[in-house]
C-alpha cells in the first residue's frame, strides 16, 4: 500500500501570536521579563495572575499600544517591526504594522465608545475609514452585529443612555465590526455591576462557539476561563509560570504559587 502523503509544513498555519523574549519596561519597573508565549491559529487561551503580573500589558503589546523594549512580536507568522532606540519607523513599516494590526480586535475594561456617535455610528465608522467599506454595507454588518449581541433595539441610543452591561456588548460589536481573526479581551467584567456580568459572558460564550477567531482573554472569572478555555496561561511578575489546559490548571496545578493564587481568589468569593 502507497503510503499516505503529508502536508508539507509549509502549508500549515502560522501560530496567531507568537512572543519571543518580551521585555517591557514603565520607569524602574519591569512588568513583562523575557516572556515567551505562542498561540495557535483558533485557540481560545485564558490570561490569569494577580494584579501587576503584566496580563493587560501582554494585550496591549499585541495590539499596539504599548512597544516592547525587547523580544519579538509576529502575527500570524510575520513579524511587526519594531522601532529601534530613538529612532522611528520606515514608511514601509509603519505600512507593514497597520496591516498586521488590523487581524485584532480588542474590547477594553472601559468601553470606550465614542460619546457624541449613536450605537450604530460606533460600530460603522471604522469599517468604513479603516477597511473602506460602502457606508450600506457597514450598517448592515452593525445590524447583524448588534442582534448577535442582543442589542438590535439600540442603534440610536447614545452610550450615555446605556447600562454599562449594554456599552460592554456593544465594544464588542464594534470590536467584530473589522472582522478581526484574533480577538483580545481585557477584564471586559470587571467593570460591571454583578448583575450584569452574566450578560457579558453569555456574548463570549456565543462568540467562543460560533467564532473560528482567535481568543485572548485576561480575566478574573476562573470558572469562566475554566468553561470557555482551550489553554489557561497563569502569568506571575511578568513571565508565564505555568500553564496547560483548563482542567489540570485549575484543579492539580503544579506551581505552589499558582496554587496560593487560586485558593485567595477562590476565598475572595
Amino acid at each position: 500500500m502507497p503510503e499516505r502523503s503529508r502536508q508539507p509544513s509549509a502549508e500549515r498555519a502560522p501560530p496567531a501570536i507568537e512572543l519571543r523574549g518580551a521585555v517591557k519596561r514603565f520607569g524602574e519597573s519591569l512588568v513583562l521579563d523575557g516572556l515567551d508565549l505562542t498561540i495557535p491559529s483558533g485557540q481560545r487561551l485564558a490570561l490569569i495572575g494577580p494584579s501587576g503580573s503584566g496580563k493587560s500589558t501582554v494585550l496591549r503589546v499585541i495590539m499596539g499600544l504599548e512597544s516592547l523594549d525587547e523580544g519579538r512580536l509576529r502575527i500570524e507568522g510575520e513579524e511587526v517591526p519594531r522601532s529601534p532606540p530613538g529612532g522611528k519607523l520606515s514608511r514601509a513599516q509603519r505600512e507593514s504594522e497597520r496591516r498586521l494590526r488590523r487581524c485584532l480586535g480588542m474590547v477594553f475594561q472601559h468601553f470606550h465608545l465614542f460619546p457624541h456617535m449613536t450605537v450604530l455610528r460606533n460600530l460603522t465608522e471604522a469599517p468604513v475609514l479603516v477597511l473602506g467599506l460602502a457606508r450600506e454595507e457597514a450598517v448592515e454588518r452593525a445590524r447583524e452585529l448588534l442582534d448577535l449581541v442582543s442589542l438590535a433595539d439600540k442603534e440610536e441610543a447614545y452610550p450615555a443612555e446605556l447600562s454599562g452591561g449594554q456599552k460592554q456588548r456593544v465594544a464588542i460589536a464594534r470590536a467584530l465590526a473589522l472582522r478581526p481573526t484574533i480577538l483580545l479581551f481585557d477584564e471586559v467584567t470587571s467593570a460591571l455591576d454583578p448583575e450584569v456580568v452574566g450578560d457579558v459572558l453569555a456574548v463570549l460564550r456565543q462568540l467562543a462557539a460560533d467564532q473560528r477567531s482567535t481568543m485572548i482573554l485576561v480575566t478574573h472569572q476562573m470558572g469562566f476561563a475554566e468553561e470557555i478555555a482551550d489553554r489557561v496561561a497563569f502569568l506571575d511578575q511578568g513571565r508565564i509560570l505555568e500553564e496547560g489546559p483548563p482542567r489540570q490548571l485549575f484543579h492539580q496545578p503544579r506551581e505552589a504559587r499558582t496554587r496560593t493564587f487560586l485558593r485567595r481568589v477562590l476565598e475572595a468569593r
